[in-house]
């Protein structure tokens, strides 16, 4: 062994030291698991074996054996049985991965071209076939070793974030996996909001309805993504699932959807967020609202002036009987007016004088064309609960 090689086998102790301490400093969940007896000396071993045999196969120019292999996988596995987070199993790859080119720069001369060249050739392919070694074993160490209620949320956590999925996870979850999603974003009203404890048996016990992944992002707001082959069906499901949610919670809630592919996930998860702040609280859901219900509150969302104008409105509607309520039963019932009333359970004289109070205090035509643009977003901004 020679050149670049022997530079880095004699490197290969402070190296992995080291990496160690990078990984201890940049990881949680790593510094959790090395408080454990014998787990930092057993990362510490492990850096110095990989980095040894690294340099020993790149000089060689031979991939990593069948035991090269199991010893990856069998060092994943260890990992993953000791609650390290599957975000944090993928972190120290890609760390491992900096390190390496930052030790071959490090002990690479001017004369060492050639062997900087040998190395940076061997290491992609082989270096892939470490990874998947190592993640299968961490995928099976973590199967062991952490609730399925947290393996599903990070399972959702690595479609939302557009990040590679590690083979067999989804069947580790039973979760199936698709090409494209729907993705359901459910925002719990009120307060106070569930404990972090509540909130994983609320997912546990939607876990046993639907098996898709899911995620809290925030403590009211839940992400949900179906499986969206059939878009119709998807929608439904979502519905469902909207509705089994507010029942569970014994919350109002609002629901908003989008559909995208996997790779492009993050920003229909933000698509459906946004929805869903527009969308109307309900006990029960009655609709899974996409964009195309509801891109005119959409639009007025982004806007303050136009936002504060209609909230003006809201507020002089207020002075009722009932006028959101009225109006927004007056929509849904495509302005119909006898069931409209028959919906409200009022004579159809008490709606006429309803849309008289209207008229007397903003100035509109419940039925007009510009009626029915203005009056329609103040009732979906007062129902989404903004203004609240």
């Amino acid at each position: 062994m020679e050149g670049l090689y022997k530079l880095l086998w004699d490197r290969v102790d402070f190296n992995g030291r080291r990496a160690v301490d990078v990984y201890l400093g940049e990881i949680p969940d790593f510094r959790a698991a090395a408080r454990m007896a014998g787990v930092r000396a057993s990362m510490l071993d492990f850096a110095v074996l990989l980095r040894r045999r690294e340099v020993e196969l790149a000089a060689e120019g031979a991939p990593f054996t069948g035991e090269d292999l199991a010893m990856l996988t069998a060092f994943g596995e260890q990992r993953g049985g000791q609650g390290v987070a599957l975000a944090s199993g993928r972190r120290v790859l890609d760390l491992h991965d900096v390190l390496t080119l930052r030790e071959i720069h490090e002990a690479a001369g001017l004369h060492e071209v050639g062997h900087v060249t040998e190395m940076i050739g061997w290491l992609p392919a082989n270096g892939l076939a470490g990874q998947n070694a190592y993640l299968q074993g961490f995928l099976t160490g973590h199967q062991r070793g952490t609730p399925f209620v947290e393996r599903a949320q990070e399972f959702a956590a690595t479609l939302l974030a557009d990040k590679a999925v590690i083979p067999g996870l989804p069947e580790s979850l039973a979760l199936g996996f698709a090409d494209r999603y729907l993705i359901t974003v459910i925002r719990l009203s009120g307060s106070p909001l569930p404990s972090e404890e509540r909130r994983e048996e609320i997912i546990g016990a939607l876990l046993k309805r639907e098996r898709v992944p899911m995620i809290w992002r925030e403590p009211g707001e839940l992400v949900v993504l179906f499986p969206c082959e059939d878009p119709e069906e998807a929608r439904d499901r979502g519905l469902a699932f909207a509705r089994a949610c507010a029942a569970l919670t014994g919350r109002p809630c609002a629901a908003g959807a989008a559909s995208g592919r996997v790779g492009a996930l993050r920003d229909t998860a933000t698509l459906a967020r946004r929805i869903s702040r527009v969308a109307p609280v309900e006990a029960k859901p009655s609709r899974l609202p996409v964009m195309t219900d509801l891109f005119v509150e959409l639009g007025v969302a982004r806007l303050p002036p136009v936002d504060d104008w209609l909230r003006g409105i809201a507020r002089q509607l207020e002075a009722g009987p009932d006028l959101v309520a009225t109006l927004d039963a007056y929509y849904r019932h495509d302005m119909n007016r006898l069931n409209t009333a028959g919906a409200l359970h009022i004579h159809p004289r008490t709606l006429d004088y309803r849309f008289r109070r209207v008229r007397e205090l903003v100035g509109l035509e419940p039925g007009s064309f510009h009626g029915v643009r203005v009056l329609g977003a103040v009732v979906a901004r007062v129902l989404a609960g903004r203004w609240a």
